[in-house]
């Protein structure tokens, strides 16, 4: 049987940007992926990278601005091995709240017109956040390169059935046959329940995308607006990134007419411009969700790791997550605090 330092199960952005943490760092690996790279909750999420969502459980605030730090040196080192620029969308964001937070400086009406022309505040009360967006696909195209030139085998359309961890290795049984690892990662996603023993669930979210072709210049859109339940992202060739529900769907990744069409009637009220905007594409992807909402980081068992349920942050907490998986797999101090986050909060059996 072909031996591998490292096997990781599940090729979305959190097993990819392991895998390459981990082959930079001189790891011979190998990802298994039951369909095809970065095509579930990585290819149909919005791509923000928002470290102090207040939406966000306070628990994540250090992780989130751990990875959100790591970001530069992660997209170099992909746009580096890959040849392929992964462009920033946008760098701010409108978040419109009931109350501001703390250390908040609420916005006046002339800046609010000069990132979003159009917006109605409707009650709200909206502050200035520097963050960064992106579009997933992206990235996701060029971290497939990137992997592949670190060196990283993947092998698709290949499921982890079972992983035994013996005195020796770990055995992974997979559809394409079995392996050996001195060290095994579950970044199943939505999947993940069955290898793992921890309760990740999906949470669908519904996403639709617009085409604004009868804008004036000064007319568009520069900003992210974000408010509970709602988000607006601007994306090339005039066109707007509109989400997400989130539902307790199991598998489902079916798309509701109706669904699409409430999203789009609460975006115009926030912003009348997509009143007049046609939808051009929709589509569903599954979240990977804990019951604390908080991810799954760490052993659960000798060389056995987990990095799970990463929920809504998936792509801001994939840097942090892979830099983290590297130092515990290589033995080396770690660089953020992971309490929060231990397996044995959901009866893990290794400390």
């Amino acid at each position: 049987m072909p031996t591998k330092d490292v096997a990781i199960a599940g090729a979305g952005i959190i097993g990819l940007s392991a895998a390459l943490e981990l082959a930079l760092a001189g790891a011979h690996v190998t990802v298994f992926e039951r369909g095809l790279a970065m095509h579930e909750s990585s290819w149909a999420a919005a791509g923000m990278l928002a470290p102090i969502d207040p939406g966000n459980p306070p628990e994540l605030r250090a992780l989130s601005a751990f990875s959100f730090q790591l970001y530069p040196e992660f997209l170099t080192t992909i746009e580096r091995l890959s040849g392929k620029h992964v462009p920033i969308l946008a760098t701010k964001t409108l978040e419109g709240v009931q109350e501001l937070p703390p250390n908040a400086h609420q916005l006046s009406a002339e800046t609010i017109q000069a990132l979003a022309p159009g917006l109605q505040v409707s009650g709200l009360k909206f502050y200035l956040l520097e963050e960064m967006c992106f579009d997933p696909r992206a990235l996701g195209e060029a971290l497939i390169l990137a992997v592949k030139q670190a060196g990283v085998t993947l092998l698709e359309q290949t499921a982890v059935l079972a992983v035994e961890s013996r005195s020796d290795a770990i055995h992974i049984h997979t559809t394409a046959g079995d392996f050996v690892a001195n060290e095994f990662i579950n970044a199943c996603g939505a999947w993940a329940s069955d290898l793992s023993g921890i309760p990740i669930a999906p949470r669908k979210g519904q996403l639709l995308l617009t085409q604004h072709p009868h804008l004036y210049a000064d007319q568009h859109l520069t900003a992210v607006i974000r408010i509970p339940r709602l988000y607006l992202i601007p994306r090339p060739q005039q066109c707007v990134l509109i989400g997400s529900t989130i539902e307790d769907t199991g598998f489902d990744q079916s798309v509701d007419s109706t669904t699409i069409a409430s999203l789009h009637a609460r975006a115009a009220e926030l912003w009348p411009p997509e009143q007049d905007a046609q939808i051009i594409d929709s589509w569903a992807g599954l979240r990977p969700a804990s019951p604390d909402s908080l991810p799954v980081i760490g052993a659960k068992e000798p060389h056995h790791w987990l990095a799970l349920g990463h929920f809504r942050n998936g792509i801001l907490l994939a840097p942090g997550t892979a830099r983290l998986l590297r130092q515990m797999v290589l033995n080396e101090p770690l660089s953020a605090d992971l309490h929060h986050f231990a397996p044995q909060r959901f009866g893990a059996t290794h400390a």
